[in-house]
């Protein structure tokens, strides 16, 4: 048992002092390795410096001849702040309501509103079409376009609640203009979306005003049928008229029939005075009985009407004047609706107020030609720096009869590949 213990401890050693000279050997391998990459950079610093210097060189043809300048204009307009209760207040809320359940989360106030107004795709189309991108930007589709624009504009809400808007274009009057046409589309747009709860009840009194104010004009136009038609202008005044004209005319049949009866007792039934009489009494029942009973045309300008159809006439005549009636107040009353519901409208509409329009851009705002340099610079060196490690390494390989087998197996399979 101690032999075996004692051999153990002698295997554990050996093989220990083994590692620890594998370790040592291969740390220096590691250093040399790196002394060697270092000298072979340093060696070939010339060679690096003209991957610089071409990387450089195409840099700068890059950005001060193919790349156009770019120039940012800016505008700034602060968002409506609603007053508790107002109608833009209920939205966010209603919409905040929204956003728990997951419908509308990140919504926290109403500029996140307008910063979504103005990155849709009416004012874009708006845009486009207002200052002829397509042309410009040299894209046949609507919609690259549009993905252009988007690109090219920024809609960013500050901590201190103003949004501004930045447009980037290489003509600096182009920029300016594009970025107040954004202030005046979100303006038009916000006239017209209907926002608040006094818009939506504007909208509707709007409509409902104008449905009554046709069926007012209506009933009007059957209320005059019915006058034309019947006559009737105003059924109690002229059934008076007509009971006061019968009355009179009976009372003149009577008062005839009285001084006929009395000429008779002295004179025949030729009596040329008898005749007279009877004819007169004749022509008053006559008249009499149309008055009462005449249903025959009535004459242009003849504004009395038999009794036995005043009645009937009256009944038509007050339910044309009674819808007419009901229209009127109808009428009135939403009209007072819309004048109530507009002004709330003016004062509950949300007004942007313009901090900033924007200015035409006197600094290029791009390309960043300095970091553009100093990046091209940085990838020469890289290339350079790893051409010269690739190319030291091929020679290397080439000096060892095993590593030229490698190399000519790998340029036969290169070939083949063909």
């Amino acid at each position: 048992m101690l032999r075996e213990t004692i051999l153990n401890h002698t295997e554990t050693t050996t093989r220990a002092q083994s590692t620890g000279v594998e370790n040592q050997d291969a740390s220096e391998e590691r250093e040399i390795d790196v002394l060697q990459t270092m000298t072979l950079l340093l060696r070939e610093k010339k060679t690096i410096l003209k991957f610089i210097l071409v990387t450089a060189a195409l840099a700068a043809v890059l950005v001060f001849v193919i790349m156009k300048p770019m120039y940012t204009a800016e505008a700034k307009f602060l968002p409506p702040q609603s007053a508790p209760g107002s109608g833009m207040s209920q939205l966010a809320s209603q919409l905040g309501s929204l956003g728990a359940i997951g419908s509308f989360g990140g919504l926290k106030n109403p500029g996140d509103i307008y910063l979504g107004i103005l990155g849709s795709r009416t004012i874009a189309d708006n845009l486009i079409r207002r200052f002829e991108l397509q042309r410009v930007y040299k894209i046949a589709k609507l919609s690259d376009t549009e993905k252009k624009l988007k690109a090219r504009s920024s809609f960013v809400a500050g901590k201190d609640t103003l949004i501004t808007i930045s447009v980037d274009d290489h003509d600096p009057r182009r920029a300016a203009d594009l970025a107040n046409a954004y202030l005046d589309a979100l303006y038009e747009q916000n006239g017209r979306l209907a926002l608040t709860e006094a818009s939506q009840r504007r909208l509707f009194f709007e409509q409902q005003l104008e449905r009554e104010k046709n069926a007012l004009a209506d009933a009007e136009v059957e209320l005059k049928k019915t006058q034309e038609q019947t006559g009737l202008i105003a059924p109690l005044g002229q059934a008076q008229v007509e009971i006061d004209a019968i009355a009179q005319v009976r009372a003149e049949i009577t008062s005839r029939q009285i001084e006929l009866s009395a000429l008779k007792q002295a004179a025949t039934n030729q009596n040329p005075e008898v005749i007279r009489l009877q004819t007169e009494i004749d022509g008053l029942e006559q008249h009499l009985q149309k008055l009462q009973n005449d249903s025959g045309t009535r004459q242009s300008g003849n504004v009395l009407q038999a009794t036995a159809r005043i009645p009937a006439l009256a009944l038509d005549y007050v339910r044309k004047q009674r819808e007419v009636k009901y229209r009127e107040i109808l009428f009135e009353l939403i009209a007072k609706q819309y004048e109530t519901a507009r002004l709330d409208e003016s004062r509950d509409v949300p007004l942007l107020q313009i901090v900033d329009r924007a200015v035409i851009p006197d600094k290029k705002s791009g390309p960043p030609r300095t970091l553009i340099l100093i990046g091209s610079c940085l990838l020469g060196a890289f290339l350079g720096g790893s051409w010269v490690i690739l190319r030291g390494f091929v020679r290397m390989l080439q000096s060892d009869p095993a590593g030229a087998t490698k190399l000519e197996a790998l340029r036969q399979a290169a070939l083949l590949g063909r």
